[in-house]
């Protein structure tokens, strides 16, 4: 199993609509990606200070199946009209779990 984790920080004036719109389209993945064996999308909790701002998990079945989710034209969209627009920083590993 393949898990794709994914951190964002957002620039200082994202508002907090953008990042709720952010939330709402990332999770509506799951229904067009069947790839996605699970997926787990939202806001740091706040616990500690120093923490990325937002957080993405998502497990697959294999590499291939994590490629097209990659690749997939409906989460590309997401990233281009709403996370792009109010990224600040993004940091991302694939692990084999």
């Amino acid at each position: 199993m393949i898990r794709h984790i994914v951190l964002f920080t957002w620039t200082d004036d994202a508002t907090d609509e953008q990042k709720a719109t952010v939330t709402a389209e990332l999770r509506k993945l799951p229904d067009a990606i069947p790839e996605l064996r699970s997926y787990t999308v939202g806001p740091d909790v706040g616990i500690n200070q120093g923490n990325h701002a937002y957080g993405v998990v998502a497990d697959f079945d294999s590499v291939d199946d994590y490629i097209v989710y990659r690749d997939h034209p409906r989460h590309q969209a997401v990233i281009a009209e709403h996370i792009k627009p109010i990224l600040g920083a993004r940091a991302a590993v694939q692990i084999e779990v």
